[in-house]
């Protein structure tokens, strides 16, 4: 995969490696905002904490994705950062950013359609939340990630990554698949989803 146009020489030059274990926190809920990461390797997912001391997952990002873009404009992390892999990222220092925003016209275009795309991804997100039905929350993903021909969803991480994504426990979501393989509705390979007959 090519550069993103949001990223011009003088951002790429003043990229910061980072390598995680599977476990290790790249930044907490209240810490000083450094700038935004992109994901090179492996995964990582954010997350706040309730009152309850339940976890509520905002992103999992995966290589190539980015994270923290809302940090640019905060002092302060609004939400845990935690490898669920060991991983390798980039961080690019706020300042460069944002003295690249306001003097590059060509590059804050390309970075406000990057997040104008997020936007549209996280109102999906919020979509399938309402859905109440386990299953149908799992046939609206189904719908929404198809391969051009309807019938195929490669998953990009693990069952438990797309329970977090859908806000279903594992079991739930393991449960709801099984179910829908033995009623004939889908197949399960691989890495993939199959649909066999439409669910509406």
């Amino acid at each position: 995969m090519g550069a993103p146009d949001w990223l011009t020489p003088t951002i790429y030059a003043s990229a910061v490696e980072r390598t995680l274990k599977a476990g290790q926190t790249l930044f907490r809920t209240g810490a000083r905002t450094v700038g935004l990461y992109q994901v090179v390797k492996g995964k990582v997912r954010l997350a706040r904490v309730d009152r309850s001391g339940r976890e509520a997952v905002l992103q999992v990002a995966g290589p190539d994705e980015t994270l923290a873009e809302a940090s640019l404009f905060s002092s302060t992390y609004h939400c845990d950062a935690v490898a669920t892999t060991d991983a390798v990222v980039k961080l690019y220092p706020k300042a460069v950013l944002i003295d690249e925003l306001e003097r590059n016209p060509k590059m804050a275009r390309a970075f406000a359609a990057k997040l104008a795309h997020q936007v549209m991804s996280l109102r999906t997100r919020l979509e399938q939340r309402n859905i109440r039905s386990a299953r149908d929350r799992v046939r609206h993903y189904l719908a929404i990630h198809a391969d051009p021909s309807g019938r195929t969803v490669t998953l990009s991480g693990t069952l438990k990554d797309l329970a977090a994504e859908l806000g279903l426990t594992h079991e739930v979501l393991y449960r709801t698949l099984a179910e829908m393989s033995a009623e004939g509705e889908i197949e399960r390979h691989n890495g993939l989803i199959r649909l066999k007959k439409s669910n509406v």
